[in-house]
């Protein structure tokens, strides 16, 4: 938009890009769109490519199919505990969280952390201990917190997903779907503690007997792939590998699904590489860019510049085309002063709205004198 126009300004130019789908089944590749520019073979069973800012899933293979999901679930674990239980919270442990099966910060009864700690552990290490201790100080009871799991879901719209526990051992009635997870790993993204937390790569904490734990993150993507920030490991062998990602660039976010992926880091990377390919964060409008010009009525007969009032940018498809209109308030009676909102300049993508911004006058306008 470099060119002033009078109350419509011009059309940019994005991408529009069906969503990639694959057949329903266990098949190895998920085939884009012709516009994607190819095909991403992936290992996963179950795997999405989520864009939270547009809430559209760019890839889709077997997307709803009601799968395991394993230590992803403390995706929701962590969610719902930042919900419920201030981070500082100290925590004693109890004898009935010690001992669980499976990865561990081997909690002893008695010891104290606090709820943060508890966290840290629970999302890089994958602790099961960790995931019953916030779960029993949270609601009192397992059953107790994987109820408030289920609430949190359903209000997150997850209508495919079912909870039994806190830490993703395998049970009958846990399972999740890929879209499902995406949209409840975006949700969670959204928390700042959450994300914070997710994308740390190691921390120290008290041990039982003095000293300190070191404690890793088990998402090898923090280093595999430039831009990633989180989020979550999985494994039981009835799940294989289950990984969820997040990685950001350029102002895009994405989100990465794969479930039962004997190759969940590649499938990410390939995954991530296709998202930022088809998305840019760009910018629709420049604060104090002039977009239009109109006549004041009792002025000095000259038009005036009307002026966007806030930088504007948005998420789309590179190609996606964009319509922008400005909507005057007319007519337009002097005195005007400079400054003043005399509109709005909207912008528009697959006929919705999907940004808009004040109109300002460039200068004050006074009544003509006669």
């Amino acid at each position: 938009m470099k060119k002033y126009v009078k109350n419509v300004a011009l059309a940019l130019l994005c991408l529009a890009l069906c969503p990639i789908s694959a057949q329903a089944g266990h098949k190895k590749t998920a085939t884009a769109a012709p516009s994607a520019g190819g095909s991403v073979s992936l290992s996963a069973r179950a795997a999405v490519l989520y864009a939270p800012q547009t809430g559209e899933f760019l890839l889709a293979k077997n997307a709803d199919e009601c799968l395991p999901m394993a230590s992803t679930t403390k995706i929701v674990t962590a969610l719902v505990v930042l919900e419920h239980l201030p981070p500082d919270r100290v925590v004693t442990v109890p004898a009935e969280a010690c001992g669980v099966e499976g990865s561990s910060l081997y909690l002893q009864a008695g010891e104290q952390l606090t709820v943060r700690q508890l966290l840290e552990g629970l999302m890089l290490r994958s602790a099961n201990d960790a995931a019953e201790v916030l779960a029993l100080e949270t609601a009192g009871s397992i059953a107790g917190f994987a109820e408030l799991m289920n609430q949190t879901a359903a209000r997150l719209g997850a209508d495919h997903t079912h909870f039994e526990n806190p830490h993703g051992l395998d049970g009958k009635e846990h399972y999740t779907t890929a879209r499902d997870l995406a949209r409840l790993s975006a949700a969670a993204m959204q928390n700042d503690m959450f994300r914070e937390i997710v994308g740390l790569r190691a921390v120290k904490m008290p041990a039982p007997e003095g000293g300190t734990r070191v404690v890793t993150n088990h998402n090898k993507l923090l280093h595999l792939y430039d831009g990633a920030c989180g989020i979550k490991t999985g494994f039981t062998k009835k799940c294989g590998r289950c990984l969820v990602g997040a990685a950001e660039r350029d102002g895009v976010e994405l989100i990465s699904v794969t479930l039962s992926a004997p190759d969940d880091w590649n499938d990410h990377k390939r995954l991530f590489d296709l998202g930022f390919s088809l998305l840019e964060n760009r910018q629709l409008a420049q604060k104090d860019e002039a977009v239009s010009e109109v006549e004041v009525l009792g002025g000095d007969g000259l038009p005036v510049r009307l002026l966007c009032g806030e930088d504007v940018y948005r998420v789309l498809r590179r190609t996606e085309k964009v319509r922008v209109e400005c909507d005057v308030k007319y007519p337009l009676i002097a005195p005007v002063q400079a400054g003043e909102t005399v509109g709005e300049i909207r912008f528009y993508a697959g006929g919705e709205q999907i940004a808009a911004a004040p109109l300002l006058c460039e200068r004050t306008i006074n009544v003509r004198k006669r």
